[in-house]
């Protein structure tokens, strides 16, 4: 029998990418695409705003509730959407979507997101009965809210700094009208 006949069924010539050092789910999970301020940014974002839900949890009685379940809603949400960005930055799910709708969804759903954290979180402060948990998700729900802010503002320079890549040198519109087509 030749070598071959022998080895062919049984060799594998290219393994892929689901053996070898990073195997399982370690091998799907990649925080590449992001910037290691971002990355950074990100992370705080989750555990700052789940921090908050937790602390925001523990209260257990309040005399003005309205404010603690606005928090209440937006620290859960502000987790859940982290979460879900994270999980798109991180997962081949970013290759199989539209990377300008990802990173555009990223850019409004941060400043919503920072925002309205930073309105419940004042809210809070306002009707919050002075207790050490609701002060804790507080300090935590501003500490969210500016790392969400943060991230947009980070966003917002590195579009800016594509804008100016992309512009093209300092040509008048009077010099662009005069030239020919097919110049």
């Amino acid at each position: 029998m030749e070598n071959g006949a022998v080895y062919s069924p049984t060799t594998e010539e290219d393994p892929g990418p689901a053996r070898g050092a990073r195997s399982g789910l370690a091998a799907y999970f990649s925080l590449a695409l992001l910037p290691w301020y971002r990355r950074v940014l990100k992370g705080l974002q989750l555990l700052l705003s789940l921090l908050a839900f937790i602390c925001e949890e523990v209260v257990s009685q309040c005399t003005l509730c309205g404010g603690l379940y606005f928090f209440e809603f937006v620290s859960c949400s502000a987790f859940l959407l982290s979460l879900l960005l994270l999980i798109v930055y991180c997962t081949p799910v970013y290759d199989r979507v539209d990377n300008t709708k990802v990173k555009s969804s990223d850019f409004y759903i941060t400043l919503g997101t920072g925002c309205v954290f930073l309105l419940a979180s004042i809210i809070f402060v306002s009707t919050h009965d002075r207790t050490s948990a609701e002060i804790a998700a507080i300090a935590f729900g501003f500490l969210a809210s500016f790392m969400f802010l943060f991230d947009f503002g980070a966003m917002l320079f590195e579009k800016l700094q594509e804008s100016q890549l992309r512009k093209p040198e300092n040509t008048t519109r009077a010099e662009a009208l005069t030239e020919p087509l097919n110049a």
